[in-house]
């Protein structure tokens, strides 16, 4: 017998219309277990630096009686005994729909999950691994997402995934595995369905392979592009792809036709010798040319980058901090970037890059500097000497504050006079209104980004992170 479940889901990041919430301003669970009793509770392990938090949530919902489920990039290794030990009943290990079923149905009917692929939980005071699960490679039997579960919140951008795994096995990443994309077809009909019934305009596809398997690639753009001019709208699309996709003409087109507005482009460093430590084959002079090629195409393009890399033994590197912040400020001006996001590495559980500096013992404790903290803003690990962690974290705030700061509301205030200029374009309406509103709309984004980055300061000062770095470097050094 087939066991019916009612679901919801509760995003704390998303959380905004009518949730009941703690004098604090969170989600208030107490009170959501009280209006609608969850049996069974999955918490979403994807983000180490929400870890502490997700803990807390799975202790709190223990008490009051539900299963707690958890998966995620971060439950890997050690921390699979971590999650057992801290409110979680069972681990999903890997990709977690087929797995899901086999599990709800095993507590429905209170059988035994010991042959269940892809599990993990205590017994008897140990951990218990079941058998590994085959990755999913037929996505075309899933039902699609349906969004209408999220309660409370107020969506603005539908995520979409296409391919799952990656090839390119970075070594600060967690993502490998030989990629595995769904049909052209099935990400259309997501796309459609979230219009149709959720009237969405803007999306993002979530993998970072846009363009990877490129006839696909074209299929799909050319349904998006038909669908908009059957029914008379336009969608806004953001993607994540490779630089070296400039190149193709041809897919850049299609991607314009099909609604694709935002390219987002991990170009990690523009430094050669950083570039040649993470094996990416490229020169910062070629990188300036195809972000450029984007930029001609009508993309705005958001650059993603990592400060402060970890260098591997051997690799004789010897640029002042002051030059490698020059370097960027430069690229990025050269680049034409609309807007970038600058992060300090994070050593992320389970990446080779994570090892390295284990077995170097550079990383700081972790019962001093906790999982929060893994979010690529803060350094949780002993740079390249000489460079200390305060001034690691110091360069990259200035290289954000430098793209996004103050005097950007003179732009704004500048560029709104200037809306009268379109009245020069009544010829092309269309070219008038990209002329005017793509710098009004980045100088609107970069004072935006400094009030943002002035909040999480003024966050960062009350926090005492500076005092936990003092105490993790001693430590550190004594151990």
């Amino acid at each position: 017998v087939t066991e019916r479940w009612d679901v919801e889901v509760i995003d704390e990041n998303n959380y905004k219309r009518y949730g009941p919430r703690t004098s604090e301003g969170m989600p208030d669970h107490r009170t959501l277990q009280t209006m609608r009793p969850a049996d069974v509770l999955g918490l979403y392990g994807g983000l180490t630096s929400t870890i502490p938090r997700l803990y807390e949530i799975a202790r709190e919902y223990k008490v009051m009686g539900a299963v707690t489920v958890a998966g995620g990039q971060h439950f890997a290794g050690e921390n699979i005994a971590d999650a057992l030990n801290n409110g979680i009943d069972v681990v999903v290990i890997g990709e977690g729909e087929e797995v899901i079923r086999d599990l709800l149905t095993a507590i429905a009917n209170g059988g035994d999950k010991s042959h269940i692929p892809g599990l993990a939980f205590l017994k008897d005071g140990k951990v218990v691994m079941t058998a590994e699960r085959t990755p999913i490679t037929n996505f075309e039997t899933a039902p699609l997402p349906d969004f209408s579960l999220i309660r409370y919140a107020r969506i603005k951008v539908y995520p979409i995934n296409w391919v799952r795994g990656c090839g390119m096995n970075c070594e600060f990443c967690t993502v490998k595995g030989k990629p595995r994309p769904a049909s052209p077809e099935r990400v259309f009909r997501q796309i459609t369905d979230l219009v149709e019934k959720h009237h969405a305009r803007r999306f993002f596809i979530v993998d970072d392979l846009f363009g990877q398997f490129r006839g696909e690639a074209l299929r799909l753009c050319a349904l998006l592009a038909d669908y908009q001019e059957s029914i008379g709208i336009r969608l806004e699309l953001t993607v994540q792809i490779r630089l070296d996709k400039a190149k193709d003409s041809e897919l850049l087109s299609s991607m314009r036709r099909a609604g694709v507005a935002t390219v987002c482009i991990g170009f990690e460093s523009p430094i050669e010798d950083e570039l040649k430590a993470m094996e990416k084959h490229l020169k910062p002079e070629d990188m300036v040319a195809l972000a450029r090629l984007y930029k001609n195409a009508g993309f705005y393009v958001h650059g993603m980058f990592i400060f402060g890399y970890p260098l591997p033994a051997g690799v004789e590197f010897t640029m002042p901090l002051k030059d490698r912040v020059r370097h960027f400020k430069r690229f990025i001006r050269r680049a034409g970037l609309d807007t970038v996001q600058i992060l300090l590495p994070v050593p992320l559980p389970g990446t080779e890059m994570t090892q390295r500096l284990k077995a170097q013992n550079r990383l700081f404790p972790l019962d001093v500097i906790g999982w929060e903290y893994y979010d690529g803003n803060f350094p949780i690990f002993q740079p390249d000497s000489p460079v200390t962690p305060e001034q690691l974290h110091e360069a990259g705030k200035k290289i954000m504050g430098r793209f996004y700061n103050f005097n950007y509301i003179y732009a704004i205030g500048y560029r709104t006079l200037l809306f009268a200029y379109m009245v020069f374009y009544l010829h092309n309406i269309r070219k008038g209104w990209q002329r005017w509103y793509k710098p009004w709309l980045n100088s609107v984004i970069r004072f935006g980004g400094w009030v943002t980055i002035r909040r999480w300061s003024n966050e960062f000062k009350k926090g005492g992170f500076l005092q936990k770095l003092q105490h993790a470097k001693r430590k550190v050094r004594t151990s």
